[in-house]
């Protein structure tokens, strides 16, 4: 059930009304509106959020084409439930941005003549091309706009996030920037590159060692970087962000200047110089200045972005202790929700999927460390657990009902790593077909963090293993298996990914990656079991998985007798690892949840049999 009033999904489309106006003044056919900002952010400040400003789409990846006459609105496979929700369908018109992309549609449908806008700071250059491309081929002319146009459309747009900054020790980080940067210029000079050009925030945040808080739990500051091959470099932020004590940082061979001023001196640094740039994530206005100052462009991955991937020992430790706080936090959290369902369906209250995510939150807030929660959390009961990304609100809270599966996705940030785990529950029975779900997910999370594999080997390779057992039930789920993590960064560290696109990154010892399969049936319900995970060598040649994740995993939805002696084995020795990390370490009150739900899997078949 749903405690709350649902808002009407049209309170936003009024605003395509300014969209058009500007249209009729600009003198073009079409605009693309994308959800990201300079900086391709997965989560965007709300002075970015252009996209939900004119549709009301909550969702990370999206994009829009607005025209006199329509409106269409991209969102890949985790939000083709949610996008409905939250978008007036009179207004906009749904396609899939990876099956059904904007730059295939203005192919197809775009007339020959029309004349669309797009501000290119705000698309990275790969993506500018496909949409040219498919410009190309209906006639379309693509107008790269050099100022933003939501400046002029949203009336009462939200100032720059001007969040303070602070330092990550070496102690934390485990290597100098001084010495990041030596590195990284000399891998500069190897590749004949004179300097790079980096937007991404994370990624200059690793190398400069500080952190952020311009958007909440995302502890990085919005910022741009040149560095050149004799490690000299220009910091594009905001000065009031370092505050006045700036002797905590390690900044005094770098030199600080506006944001204002980046593609200025992109342009000016670029005259007859060969510059390294990441085409999935600079934005085509600095390709284009690079190129109209006489510069050559090495377009590849960050060699920032390969770099932090592989964490060192230092961040490694950090990973480590941090979870087995998170672990206590996680297990006092499940220990409490069985509890309180219980005790308020005796007394004929309501548990709902706020009440869960505010005590969640709660618990590792008392944990050393703790800064926030790495992600909103993914507290989803019923039908809403089929949205991937799901995010309760007053108007969606749904009851945390018996016999229906409930759904949380959450983690945090600490001082010394960040964290995302998954576990799905149920109080009640299961239907067959639940059970039968839910237990295709648990092999293949299974065979997925089991397997051993050769080093070079990638993402997309492995991906299978986990949708395996699905695939067996005609069944499949539409978003990737897991993705890299960073060590108090971004939750969704690049490069590294599974899923079945080509991601050719080798996964190597010290990348840390989330494992998570799911299964959702619109309307219905919602599973997902995530472990986070290291890449540890193993064997000569090969590499295997060691789960950094500490909490039980939900087996009372499973068919414990379709389990292999393999599964069996991997569950139990697991859980035995759980309870001797945390059993001394959890609140009383939650030790004998702990140790049931630990306990060897022959034992629960005894248990049962009594």
């Amino acid at each position: 059930m749903i405690v709350g009033m649902t808002m009407s999904k049209t309170e936003n489309t009024g605003r395509l009304t300014n969209v058009r106006t500007w249209l009729a003044r600009a003198k073009l056919d079409g605009l693309i509106v994308p959800r990201t900002d300079a900086h391709q952010s997965e989560v965007t400040a709300a002075h970015d959020d252009c996209l939900e400003y004119i549709s009301g789409f909550t969702g990370s990846a999206g994009m829009a084409f607005v025209q006199q006459e329509q409106a269409l609105i991209f969102v890949d496979g985790r939000y083709q439930v949610q996008v409905r929700n939250e978008v007036d369908l009179s207004a906009f018109a749904v396609h899939h941005l990876h099956d059904d992309p904007l730059d295939l549609w203005l192919s197809h449908h775009g007339k020959p003549g029309w004349r669309i806008g797009i501000h290119t700071l705000l698309i990275s250059g790969a993506l500018y091309e496909k949409l040219l491309a498919g410009c190309k081929a209906a006639g379309v002319e693509l107008i790269t706009l050099d100022a933003d146009p939501f400046d002029e459309i949203w009336i009462d747009r939200p100032p720059r996030p001007v969040g303070l900054i602070r330092a990550m020790p070496p102690a934390v980080s485990g290597e100098t920037s001084a010495s990041k940067r030596d590195r990284i210029a000399g891998r500069l000079k190897a590749l004949g590159a004179d300097q790079l050009v980096e937007t991404s925030p994370d990624n200059i945040a690793w190398l400069l060692n500080v952190r952020g808080s311009d958007v909440a739990m995302d502890p990085v500051p919005h910022s741009f970087l040149l560095l050149d091959a004799d490690n000299r470099a220009q910091w594009f932020v905001d000065h009031r962000k370092l505050g006045n004590d700036r002797a905590e940082f390690e900044l005094s061979d770098v030199t600080i200047a506006d944001p204002e001023d980046f593609l200025g001196a992109v342009g000016k640094a670029s005259a007859g110089k060969t510059t390294l740039i990441d085409p999935d994530f600079a934005p085509q206005a600095v390709r284009a200045r690079i190129k109209a100052a006489g510069g050559q462009t090495i377009e590849q991955t960050s060699l920032l972005a390969s770099a932090k991937a592989t964490k060192n020992a230092t961040e490694l430790e950090g990973f480590r202790a941090c979870h087995i706080e998170d672990g206590i936090a996680l297990t006092n959290f499940l220990a409490w929700l069985d509890r309180e369902w219980h005790r308020r369906q005796a007394s004929e209250l309501l548990l709902t999927e706020l009440d869960a995510e505010e005590q969640l939150i709660a618990f590792r807030a008392k944990h050393a460390g703790y800064f926030e929660p790495s992600f909103r959390t993914i507290s989803a009961a019923g039908g809403n657990a089929a949205m991937c990304h799901y995010h309760a609100q007053p108007d969606t809270n749904a009851a945390i009902e018996e016999n229906s599966f409930y759904l949380i996705d959450s983690g945090g940030q600490y001082a010394n790593g960040t964290t995302d785990v998954t576990r799905t529950v149920l109080f009640g029975e299961a239907s067959d077909e639940m059970r039968e779900a839910y237990t295709a997910v648990l092999k293949g999370f299974i065979a997925l963090v089991t397997a051993r594999f050769p080093l070079g080997t990638q993402g997309h390779q492995l991906d299978a293993l986990a949708r395996r057992p699905l695939w067996d039930m005609g069944l499949d789920y539409d978003h990737g298996t897991g993705h890299g993590v960073g060590h108090n960064l971004l939750i969704h560290e690049y490069p590294h990914r599974f899923a079945k696109k080509p991601n050719p990154h080798n996964l190597e010892p010290g990348t840390i990656m989330t494992v998570e399969p799911g299964y959702y049936k619109a309307g219905a319900f919602g599973i997902r079991i995530e472990n986070q995970v290291e890449v540890v060598a193993d064997k000569p040649g090969f590499c295997r998985f060691d789960s950094l994740t500490l909490a039980p995993i939900d087996l009372r939805m499973a068919k414990l007798d379709s389990l292999t002696a393999a599964e069996i084995d991997f569950l139990d020795t697991y859980h035995a690892q759980v309870r001797s990390q945390l059993s001394e370490k959890v609140d009383p009150e939650t030790r004998p949840y702990l140790l049931r739900h630990t306990q060897p899997i022959a034992q629960r078949h005894q248990a049962n049999e009594r």
